[in-house]
């Protein structure tokens, strides 16, 4: 009999119960076994366990956050976490790890692989960065969020005629900002896949006060390079990736703009509200698809790869295919956003 380990890796997203949800049942049809790790490796790595049952993943559809925890923890940073992860795999009579993760977990799983542990990854991240899926669970809820802070501070901002530089999550890649900026209405979007220059902004900004428009929204991704200086000095985590919300980019570009434009500017960090609340519909389906797909790879006996979505179809990407490899954000959505400019 089949017997899978389920852990969520790296950080929340909307969906995360959905695909827990969906791994347990498409397991359960199979008479497959399903056993859950508390708080991602680090239940691994603690043998932190618990047998997963219907009853377990009842009514969790809808549920934001992670019935299992979550950790963002690199088991190879310490050899003894490696073995106690090799020793508590055996020590269950795993047959493999479902890991529901980010792009780091793929690197991790990729290391994993070559150390004897086979996996199979559904990718969940709202950053929406993970190579081998157009889309990632979490990322649509976390843009429905975006959307909806951009409505509400349209309100506040052309009241008091204002610049609100909106700064949204997204590491290297400026998903979040780009889909949350076009769906928003955003004035002006600035994402790291595409240079800027802050006077090109303020030019911007300038042309639409011309036009009568005396605000302006523009939201930029927190990935976005700043001067070389600040990006040294900036805290990384285990991972060597600048903390979230260290970067203050929103502010750099805040303070640069007033003074250039004599527009009193004001700055929104999302921050973390852009990972929770409940999962929008696409996530759900996205998650219940993944997760259903992730049981039937395994049960073919596929392995060590990724299950994701391509032009609306599910794939298995291999993690050598994967590994190392970033889901830079489509900049044709850049050029429909800037028609409404």
């Amino acid at each position: 009999m089949k017997r899978f380990g389920i852990l969520c890796d790296g950080g929340d997203a909307p969906g995360i119960n959905t695909a827990i949800r969906a791994i347990s049942r498409a397991s359960f049809e199979r008479e497959f076994e399903i056993l859950g790790f508390s708080d991602g490796f680090e239940g691994l790595i603690h043998n932190d366990v618990k047998i997963m049952t219907k009853q377990a993943v009842s009514g969790i559809l809808n549920e934001g956050g992670s019935i299992l925890g979550i950790s963002r923890v690199n088991p190879f940073k310490d050899p003894k976490y490696t073995g106690l992860i090799k020793e508590n795999f055996k020590k269950n009579s795993l047959t493999l790890l479902m890991l529901i993760g980010d792009r780091d977990t793929v690197v991790i799983a990729k290391k994993l692989s070559d150390e004897g542990i086979p996996s199979i990854i559904i990718p969940k991240t709202i950053d929406n960065d993970v190579y081998g899926t157009d889309f990632s669970v979490g990322f649509y809820s976390a843009v429905n969020t975006i959307s909806n802070a951009l409505d509400n501070l349209h309100a506040t901002t052309s009241a008091h005629h204002r610049l609100m530089i909106v700064e949204t999550m997204g590491r290297e890649t400026g998903w979040l900002a780009l889909f949350g900026g076009l769906a928003g209405g955003a004035d002006y979007i600035v994402i790291p896949e595409v240079p800027y220059s802050l006077e090109n902004i303020a030019r911007h900004v300038e042309n639409r006060k011309n036009e009568g428009k005396n605000f302006s929204i523009i939201i930029v991704s927190e990935g976005t390079p700043l001067n070389e200086e600040i990006e040294k000095s900036l805290e990384k985590d285990e991972f060597g990736h600048p903390v979230s919300g260290k970067r203050r980019i929103g502010y750099y570009i805040a303070e640069n703009l007033e003074k250039m434009t004599n527009i009193k500017a004001r700055t929104t960090v999302l921050g973390y509200i852009q990972r929770g609340g409940v999962p929008v519909v696409e996530d759900r389906i996205l998650a219940t698809r993944l997760g259903i797909m992730a049981v039937e790879y395994a049960a073919m006996g596929k392995f060590n790869g990724i299950v994701g979505i391509k032009n609306s179809e599910v794939v298995f990407t291999p993690l050598e295919d994967s590994a190392y490899k970033i889901n830079i954000a489509d900049t044709k959505y850049l050029e429909l956003a800037r028609l409404f400019f």
